[in-house]
């Protein structure tokens, strides 16, 4: 077993753990010394850790608090994607989502428990927060019931001694701060005879109920997809569950089960065709991390700080060289080999695994023989035969943690980084119903600074990110707006005509940015560049925003462009691995 490697996924797990908590309570950081409690490694051991993560940007360092950053989510896709089942699944998901206008999800067997990897939710004031990588206790939901059912008696075993600990709430990524529920479910005597009965009835009907174990007020149901053609294990082996998830304000166990059971049945059968069929297929041609269905140049797509399968940016010779002793090498690398793991490779062997990372296969070997024993990887077969795959224990290692970042919270450590650069302030905004609203903001302290809040809104015809959002739209969007916009002149220097308006926005699409001097106000200019998600779509648009008499229109493009560019393009690149398994809010 590589210690660094072993040491160094316990901060990750600690990390996370304890940032998903703090998150909670709106902090944004963790203290180092508590990852040493959570962790009791020495101090000098979990600051080489942090150190050689930081390096990689997988983690923001604060002073003494550090925080998970955005690239570390590239883990957990690394697992999605190898996996398959959300490019294949989640459009199967949606349309069920939207025929019962309810929670749909897609969970896996994680040992004893159950996490979460496809989720749509309809947009209301009561819904499931379930979110990818969520855990839950096998007998805290309908999807553990009918995993139970095919547990040999080593999980039973492991399950049974879980049972016997009481819970700290910490192990659940779905229930931060529910330690007392989880306490009283999983140590009450009778949990052990009731998931056993549960499980065989699941079994036999061949669906599983969850009437508010979860949580007071939650059902669920669901029902097994089976991998039909033994493709990724045994023949007809429970591979995930699709489950629908209500409120018993909307339905009882009964109704819900009225209304799901007929069209989930036919529903889980075209998506077992579909995953049969996608085993077929074989390996993606250039396709990673979630980006094989939309077209994504994979080198494209992956985030700089991962580099290319060929040429991994954490394996460059200076960086050992560069920080020195408290660079833990093993660390980095077996990261890396942790990011192997995607479409690109199905069930790769110890050779595949080295050609895709470039380490030498001795290397690869030492950190498979940590990360198997650990429950991150698979071993299948034995020797040189050996094929290995990515376990969804991959998804602690600072996913869920991650996914409670909004676009806001991605996007303000670049905003203020680009404050500092120009002295000027900084805002990012989203297009709404022909609006932009404020999501983000680092504001100056000039006496004379424009004054608006996140949350703001304001029309998108006179300002810069409402220009190069609506450039960003595809044209019969495009063209629907300026269909039914009513410009009207809020200065002189307004653009009020529809014709000339089109032109501009056309200029914007091609040229990438747009400047737009005292349309809104006057005074005021402003530059923009637009920001792209996963898809490569632009999803909000960065800005910065100053008085017009401090630089003129020339001037602002020769000082402005470029920072402006350099901020849009980082917080596109975090969001392109925040974003390939899950939507932004």
């Amino acid at each position: 077993m590589v210690g660094p490697l072993d040491r160094g996924l316990a901060v990750l797990r600690a990390l996370a753990r304890l940032s998903d908590d703090l998150g909670v309570r709106g902090q944004p950081g963790v203290p180092a010394v508590a990852l040493v409690r959570a962790t009791g490694l020495p101090r000098s051991t979990v600051d080489r850790v942090l150190l050689t993560l930081a390096s990689s940007a997988l983690v923001d360092l604060r002073g003494h608090d550090v925080a998970p950053a955005p690239a570390l989510a590239a883990l957990g896709n690394a697992y999605l994607a190898a996996s398959r089942l959300p490019d294949v699944l989640t459009e199967h998901v949606r349309q069920l989502a939207d025929r019962f206008d309810e929670a749909v999800s897609v969970a896996v067997p994680d040992g004893g428990d159950v996490r979460y990897v496809v989720q749509i939710a309809p947009r209301r004031a009561v819904s499931p927060a379930f979110r990818v990588g969520d855990l839950l206790p096998a007998e805290r939901c309908a999807p553990g019931h009918l995993f139970a059912a095919e547990w040999d008696e080593d999980v039973w075993e492991a399950w049974r001694a879980r049972c016997a600990v009481p819970a700290s709430g910490e192990r659940w990524s779905s229930a931060p701060g529910r330690s007392s529920a989880l306490e009283q479910v999983s140590t009450r005597p009778e949990a052990g005879p009731d998931l056993r009965i549960l499980s065989a009835l699941a079994a036999e009907q061949g669906y599983a109920v969850d009437d508010q174990l979860a949580e007071p007020g939650l059902i669920a149901l669901a029902v097994p997809v089976r991998d039909i053609t033994g493709a990724h294990g045994r023949a007809g082996a429970v591979l995930c569950a699709v489950s629908v998830v209500s409120h018993t304000s909307r339905h009882s166990v009964s109704s819900l089960a009225e209304l799901a059971l007929p069209l989930l049945r036919p529903a889980v059968t075209s998506m077992e065709a579909a995953l049969a069929a996608d085993a077929d297929v074989g390996p993606v041609a250039g396709a990673t991390s979630g980006h094989a269905a939309a077209g994504v140049d994979p080198s494209s797509a992956r985030p700089a700080v991962l580099g290319t399968a060929s040429t991994p940016a954490w394996l460059i010779g200076e960086t050992k060289a560069a920080l020195g002793r408290g660079y833990l090498q093993s660390l980095a690398r077996g990261l890396t080999l942790i990011t192997a793991f995607d479409a690109r490779l199905r069930h790769p062997t110890l050779s595949d695994l080295a050609r895709a990372t470039g380490l030498p296969r001795a290397t690869v070997r030492r950190g498979l023989f940590t990360l198997v024993p650990l429950g991150y990887v698979r071993q299948d077969g034995v020797s040189a035969g050996a094929t290995f795959r990515p376990l969804p224990r991959i998804l602690d290692l600072g996913f869920t943690s991650l996914t409670r970042k909004d676009l806001g919270a991605v996007a303000q450590p670049h905003l203020v980084r680009l404050r500092e650069t120009v002295g000027e302030s900084a805002s990012l905004a989203v297009l709404t119903d022909g609006e932009i609203r404020y999501v983000a903001r680092a504001a100056t302290t000039r006496i004379m600074s424009v004054d608006l809040a996140v949350g703001a809104m304001l029309p998108a015809y006179p300002t810069s990110m409402g220009r190069v959002l609506l450039a960003g739209l595809p044209v019969g969007e495009r063209e629907e707006y300026l269909g039914r916009v009513r410009p009207r002149a809020l200065t002189r220097h307004t653009v009020t005509d529809i014709g000339r308006l089109r032109d501009i926005v056309l200029a914007v699409a091609r040229d990438g940015y747009a400047l737009v001097r005292e349309e809104l106000e006057d005074g005021l200019q402003s530059l923009a560049v637009g920001v792209r998600d996963a898809d490569g779509r632009v999803a909000a648009a960065v800005n910065v925003s100053m008085h017009a008499d401090r630089l003129t229109a020339p001037e602002a493009l020769d000082r402005m462009l470029e920072p402006v560019r350099t901020a849009a393009e980082a917080i596109s690149k975090d969001l392109t691995v925040l974003t390939a398994y899950r939507p932004m809010s």
